[in-house]
C-alpha cells in the first residue's frame, strides 16, 4: 500500500480518498494479524505444548517401572538370604523400598491412563474451535477488504475516465497555426461570460455575450480569436473567425475548468474547446 500511495499523484482525482482507503486496508490487516495471534496461534501453541510434557511423563513412567522391577528382584534376593541368615531388618527395609517404588509407578501409570485418552479425545474439539476461529477471521478480513478494494477500483476507474478525456494531458499548440500572441495553453474561462449569462445580458457591448434570439439550447455565441486544432476525439477544431454556439454539458461532471462545450456554425460539429481561444459575441 505504501507503494500505491507513492505512485498515485496528489493532483489526480480521488487521491485523498485513495490514501484513506489504503490506510483502512493497513488497519484491517493489523486487526486481522492480532486476532490470528491471540485467538488462533496462542491456543495452538498452548495445545501443542502438552505433547512434550506428556512425552516426559511417559519416559518417567518407564524409568519408574525399571526401578520397581529392580526393587522387586532385590527384595526377592533379600528374602532368600534372610531365610538363611534370619536378617529381618533388611527384609523389612527392602519391603518398604519395594512398596515405595511400586506406589510411585502405579500413581504415574494411573495418571497417564486418564490423561492420554483425554488428550487424544480433545483433538477434535480443539481443532474445530481453532479452525472455526481461523476461517471466520479470514472471511471477515477478506469481506471487509473486498469493500475497500471495490472503492479503490472505482477511484482508479474515474481516473481512467478523466485521463481519456484529456484532463491530465498537456495541451500542445502547433507553431504553424498559432500567432505569437496566442496563449500557450487554455486557462480559466472568462468569468464575465458566466456572470453576463446569469444576469441575462442582451447585448455585446464591451465584449459581453448576447443571450437573446438564440436557437434552443444555445447559451450564447463566441467567435474564434485563434485557430485551434483538436487533440482528442471529443474536442472541437476551428479557425480564426469561426462562430461556435456554446451549449451545456450533457453531464455536468464532465465539465472541465477553462473549457466550453459548443457546436460550430456551418458544420454542426460538436465538442469541447478552450474558452480563451474565443471571445463572446
Amino acid at each position: 500500500m505504501d507503494a500505491i500511495n507513492e505512485v498515485y499523484e496528489g493532483q489526480w482525482t480521488g487521491s485523498e480518498a485513495l490514501y484513506a482507503q489504503t490506510n483502512t486496508v493497513e488497519v484491517l490487516f493489523q486487526d486481522f494479524s492480532h486476532k490470528l495471534g491471540d485467538q488462533v496461534l496462542i491456543p495452538l501453541n498452548t495445545y501443542t505444548s502438552q505433547f512434550p510434557e506428556m512425552r516426559k511423563k511417559i519416559d518417567k513412567r518407564g524409568r519408574k517401572l525399571v526401578d520397581y522391577d529392580s526393587q522387586r528382584h532385590s527384595f526377592q534376593s533379600l528374602q532368600a538370604n534372610a531365610a538363611k541368615r534370619k536378617d529381618d531388618v533388611k527384609v523389612t527395609k527392602g519391603r518398604e523400598t519395594l512398596e515405595e517404588a511400586k506406589r510411585t509407578y502405579e500413581v504415574l501409570n494411573a495418571e497417564l491412563h486418564d490423561e492420554l485418552p483425554a488428550l487424544h479425545d480433545s483433538r477434535i474439539l480443539f481443532l474445530v474451535t481453532n479452525l472455526q476461529t481461523l476461517f471466520a477471521s479470514e472471511q471477515q478480513f477478506h469481506s471487509e477488504t473486498s469493500k475497500v478494494y471495490a472503492e479503490l477500483e472505482a477511484i482508479v476507474d474515474k481516473l481512467a475516465t478523466e485521463s481519456q478525456r484529456g484532463s491530465y494531458t498537456l495541451k500542445k499548440i502547433t507553431a504553424n497555426s498559432t500567432p505569437s500572441s496566442q496563449p500557450q495553453s487554455p486557462v480559466k474561462a472568462n468569468l464575465s461570460i458566466v456572470n453576463n449569462i446569469t444576469n441575462g445580458s442582451a447585448n455585446n457591448t464591451n465584449g459581453r455575450a448576447t443571450t437573446t434570439d438564440l436557437p434552443p439550447g444555445v447559451l450564447y455565441r463566441v467567435k474564434a480569436t485563434y485557430k485551434y486544432v483538436r487533440e482528442d476525439v471529443d474536442e472541437l477544431s476551428f479557425d480564426v473567425g469561426d462562430t461556435v454556439n456554446v451549449i451545456e454539458y450533457e453531464d455536468p461532471e464532465d465539465q472541465e475548468e477553462g473549457w466550453l462545450m459548443g457546436i460550430k456554425d456551418g458544420t454542426n460539429e460538436k465538442g469541447m474547446f478552450p474558452a480563451n481561444f474565443t471571445r463572446p459575441m
